[in-house]
């Protein structure tokens, strides 16, 4: 059984306790990344079961089509819209999907939160090239102070989205004295409230208000450019704006040019609409904008339950008693 891992950037995934699973079956594991549906079909050709990491790598139907042998996708986590599932099915390609944590993508957010409004990154870096106790946060545009930095207790923080990774969020806030109030849908804010949470008046006032405001929604049709230049421009000048979830919750364009105009005063990014991002990305020569490389999910105890669930999932396939496929249809048809 020819079984291949993508886009193991670390090179982590050989040295973890959960690959003694696969090991009698050779598994080649690929440590860079390939774009573009004719360079992944070369490299893909022979494969019969496939382990992605997460959503690193988009298998739409034109990509399908060309693997000829393809049997399996496990999937670490829960599938997600960058696989064609629907074109699995069609092909007799089935999809089994993995488990998810919420603990590890909800540390990074309220990391990212205490590094961005204490100016953490900035002072770290500049300490490194001799400038004591500087943020470098001095544009004229910038709030008087801006660069020393805020405490969290007290301000309100705001969190869209009441899932499992928004309600831990929230949990942090209250423990460091914010004053945490959620958006969504009716049902996520009937949730908040019933947890002792506030709800936001309107998404207007959402948006005015939160001094820390944080994206935690999936990415469907439905929320695709969901937060606009507009929601963003009502943002305070001293505000910071969080997105772990998915760029693409954000209008095109729409965070840079408000960082540019100072509203919000500062973000911090985990996630970008092409990755890995380009090192030109203009999020990246902003000043106020602390970016991290999607780490939300990559932690060493994370990837062990992630990796050790895909590749049961991949022993079982093989042992003909598949589980957690998303697709069962598939199996009728398989090749």
């Amino acid at each position: 059984m020819n079984i291949i891992i993508l886009d193991d950037y670390q090179d982590a995934v050989r040295k973890l306790k959960c690959a003694a699973k696969l090991e009698p079956y050779h598994a080649k594991v690929y440590t860079n990344t390939v774009k573009g549906i004719g360079q992944l079909s070369v490299r893909l050709r022979d494969a019969e079961v496939l382990v992605l990491i997460r959503e690193r790598t988009h298998f739409p139907r034109q990509l399908l089509e060309k693997l000829p042998r393809l049997r399996l996708i496990s999937q670490t986590g829960r599938v997600g819209p960058h696989i064609d599932v629907e074109a699995c099915t069609r092909l007799g390609i089935a999809v089994a999907e993995g488990v998810g944590d919420p603990t590890a993508p909800a540390e990074l957010t309220w990391a990212l939160i205490l590094a961005a409004m204490r100016r953490l990154p900035q002072y770290i870096g500049n300490l490194k090239h001799g400038a004591w106790q500087q943020s470098g946060l001095k544009a004229a545009s910038m709030p008087p102070n801006f660069g020393i930095g805020m405490v969290l207790k007290g301000r309100t923080l705001g969190i869209w989205g009441y899932g499992k990774i928004g309600r831990l969020v929230a949990g942090y806030g209250r423990a460091f004295g914010m004053q945490v109030q959620v958006w969504g849908s009716e049902a996520s804010r009937a949730a908040a409230r019933a947890d002792g949470f506030a709800a936001a008046a309107s998404r207007e006032a959402f948006f005015e208000s939160s001094d820390v405001l944080t994206l935690h929604l999936r990415l469907v049709d439905a929320t695709r450019g969901l937060v606009t230049l507009d929601d963003l421009a009502r943002m305070k000048p001293t505000a910071l704006f969080v997105n772990t979830s998915r760029a693409e919750l954000v209008e095109d364009g729409a965070l840079v040019s408000a960082l540019n105009k100072g509203r919000p005063g500062m973000a911090a990014i985990d996630v970008f609409e092409s990755e890995p991002i380009l090192q030109g990305h203009p999020l990246l020569r902003l000043e106020n904008a602390v970016c991290t490389p999607h780490i939300g999910y990559v932690e060493l105890d994370s990837y062990e339950k992630y990796f050790g669930a895909a590749f049961d999932n991949v022993v079982a396939f093989i042992e003909n008693r598949p589980t957690n496929i998303v697709n069962p249809d598939a199996l009728k048809v398989m090749r």
